[in-house]
Parts: C-alpha cells; structure tokens; sequence
C-alpha cells in the first residue's frame, strides 16, 4: 500500500524548482532513487520557464496526454537552464520546452512551433514528433546529467 501511495504521489507531481544551488528535484529522494539532472541549451533569452516532462520506459506513454511520470518547471536562465528529478535507475525519456511566456501551454500556429522545445539525446523532428526509440535514455545507478539542446521554429 505505501508502495503505491508513493508512485501515485510521484507521478502526479509538478514541482517548481528554483535556481541555483537551492533548486528542488521532481520527486522524492530515498532509497534506490539517483538523481537525474537535465539541462536545456541555446536558450535564447531568460523570459518565462523551461519545463521538463519525464517520460517512463514506454512507447505508447510517450508525449501521450496523462503518460508523464513527472514534469518540473524551472525559471528560465539563458543559455543554459537546469532541472531534476529523483528516480530509479533506468530507461526514461525527456521532452522539454522553453515556455517564455509561462502560461502552461506549449504554443503553436498550425503548423510550427511559437517557442522552443526539445527531446532527450536531441532526437530529430524534421517532420512531426520523435520515435520514442530516439529520445530513449538510460539513467544508471549513480544518476547521470544529460543535455538537450532547445530549439526553435521561428
């Protein structure tokens, strides 16, 4: 029973993690968790937040409405922004976003991008959403940092 109170409380989460040495993990340390700590590159400028949404080892929860098993949200800080997570060493992927007016959504005319997103291992996306086989990563057992690049349409 608590085994599962706290993967439902995990996996709901949204936290806001502040900058600096001071910044809060998505998540919950303890044992058999490692910390995961990603950083969004090329911001263009510090308007806003990145928010970084976490993605269990599946394919059919990948970039699905309700499949993430964690996001953070941290203020923007150009070029580089960081955020984290606690989690069980494993295989996980990353979508992120530069949301510069911080208004929740990720914004989009019809057919491009209106800010800057990105996907864990830089997955490409020349013509609609990455494989979730390219965006895949392993976090091992003493944590890991990995760096995406942001990118932007317009």
């Amino acid at each position: 029973m608590t085994k599962l109170l706290f993967t439902l409380a995990i996996s709901s989460t949204t936290l806001f993690a502040a900058p600096a040495l001071a910044q809060e993990c998505a998540g919950m340390a303890g044992a058999g968790m490692v910390k995961l700590t990603v950083q969004a590159t090329g911001l263009r400028d510090a308007r806003g937040e990145v928010a970084f949404t976490l993605y269990p080892d599946d394919k059919r929860r990948f970039l699905a409405k309700g499949g993430k098993l964690l996001r953070v949200r941290t203020p923007a800080h150009a070029p580089v922004t960081t955020g984290c997570f606690w989690v069980r060493p494993g295989f996980y992927a990353i979508a992120q976003y530069h949301d510069a007016n911080a208004d929740h959504d990720f914004n989009r005319t019809l057919w491009t991008p209106k800010e800057g997103f990105g996907f864990s291992n830089d997955a490409p996306t020349s013509i609609g959403l990455p494989a979730f086989a390219s965006a895949r990563f392993a976090v091992p057992a003493g944590g890991t940092t990995i760096r995406m690049a942001m990118r932007y349409r317009r």
